[in-house]
């Protein structure tokens, strides 16, 4: 069995975590073992990574040094966790992965998209999600049901401009990748974001396996 590769993306507050589990118990269906990742985390060293960047306390930090800290915990990610995984032929689902970096850090910082595709190149190596699915949320909605759940982290409290963005930001890539980056509405029900992510599954990994 081949190993399956997808990850989640969106701004804060899009849903991420329901899709993920819902994701995860279709592909067990599929027969496969799950690996469910997040970013920054993952790993001893990248949990560590990311208690750093997302300290509220740090505001002094850079933003190329913010760029350089999330490459550092996705290389681990990718060594320890995801690449072993996919030889093994297991689906490996990731909470965030550098399309994050793309648009908080690329368009969010101003530190330029193609600068952080160039510097992920080295911590990627090989290892590409072949699908990468885009909870697309309005900012002020996203960041409205996030600060319902929990205490916000150094990065949800940047400032509304910075989190719209975030939100054009990935948008565009949507638009530049389409072969790989599927878009979903988050405001629609749990069941119906679902249904279009299992259909764009199928089509994309088991329409000709005979599933």
């Amino acid at each position: 069995m081949e190993g399956i590769f997808i990850t989640m993306e969106g701004p804060d507050g899009s849903g991420k975590t329901t899709q993920i589990d819902l994701l995860e118990k279709y592909l067990e269906k599929k027969g496969y073992d799950i690996v469910i990742s997040r970013e920054p985390g993952g790993t001893a060293i990248s949990e560590a990574i990311r208690k750093v960047i997302l300290n509220p306390e740090y505001k002094e930090m850079s933003h190329m040094t913010e760029l350089l800290l999330y490459a550092a915990a996705r290389a681990q990610l990718v060594n320890q966790v995801i690449a072993p995984a996919l030889l093994e032929g297991k689906a490996v689902i990731c909470d965030r992965f550098v399309e994050s970096s793309a648009v908080y850090q690329g368009i969010g910082r101003g530190l330029g998209v193609e600068t952080v595709y160039e510097i992920n190149g080295y911590a990627l190596g090989e290892v590409k999600p072949k699908l990468t699915i885009f909870m697309d949320i309005e900012a002020k909605e996203g960041l409205r049901r996030k600060r319902n759940q929990m205490e916000l982290d150094r990065m949800e409290l940047e400032d509304i401009s910075f989190h719209e963005r975030v939100v054009k930001g990935y948008r565009h890539l949507a638009g530049l990748y389409p072969e790989r980056i599927f878009p979903v509405d988050a405001t629609l029900s749990i069941e119906e974001i679902h249904s279009m992510i299992v259909s764009e599954v199928e089509k994309r990994f088991f329409a000709n396996r005979g599933n």
